[in-house]
């Protein structure tokens, strides 16, 4: 078992590749990270127009992104594009798909963040002077964002999780890397190494999740 799993030379051997990939892994994550949620924003605002024109279409887009597999996406964008004479890389490929998917549901988020502001703090907000979009922009967005800062922080540690799919578009993070270098030592070790880095990375952002769950569980009592 330890041989096999947890092989010390073969860890030391395969640490700089790894490494290269967990490297990549967080470029990638600051990359697909704001742009769900620029995609989200988007989404979010459109859905407060309530004409049916832009309602129907917007509600139809993010139930089929919604429903629609990240990993078919991202392997449709990169391989079926070219035969329409695109052809992007393997990131270019990979932030499409998450702006199209992730966004989806980061605008449901944002969505109903925006719901649960009472609509008094619009008209108060308007009374002032302010536009409609500065009302949003400084009074509506804030609150809806702590309203809903727990399911916002569950999402993300998803999106983060999924950026392992670029794994199968050839980019370079860190499962890719570590499947490289198991191919070449012939020993699952660089994979049990890339599962403890993803741990570590993401369990203090688990433990605070759980806490702002807790603190927003407290706070309706």
């Amino acid at each position: 078992m330890i041989q096999s799993f947890f092989n010390a030379e073969i860890a030391a051997a395969a640490m700089p590749i790894v490494l290269a990939g967990l490297l990549n892994t967080i470029l990638l994550s600051l990359l697909v990270v704001p742009l769900g949620l620029l995609g989200g924003l988007i989404l979010a605002l459109l859905a407060s127009v309530r004409h049916p024109l832009v309602r129907w279409p917007l509600m139809a887009w993010v139930d089929f992104f919604r429903a629609f597999p990240p990993l078919v996406l991202l392997v449709l964008l990169f391989a079926g594009l070219p035969f329409a004479g695109l052809e992007l890389g393997g990131f270019a490929c990979v932030a499409i798909a998450f702006f199209l998917n992730t966004g989806a549901y980061y605008g449901e988020i944002l969505r109903a963040g925006i719901d649960s502001v009472p609509s008094g703090q619009i008209e108060a907000a308007r009374s002032t002077g302010l536009s409609r979009l500065q009302a949003m922009a400084y009074v509506v967005l804030p609150q809806a964002v702590r309203n809903v800062l727990p399911d916002l922080m569950s999402n993300t540690l998803e999106v983060v999780k999924l950026t392992s799919l670029g794994s199968v578009v050839a980019v370079p993070e860190l499962l890719f890397q570590a499947r490289q270098a198991q191919s070449v030592t012939y020993n699952p070790t660089p994979i049990v190494m890339a599962a403890v880095i993803y741990f570590l990375i993401l369990w203090p952002l688990v433990r605070l999740l759980s806490r702002l769950e807790n603190r927003a569980l407290a706070a309706r009592r």
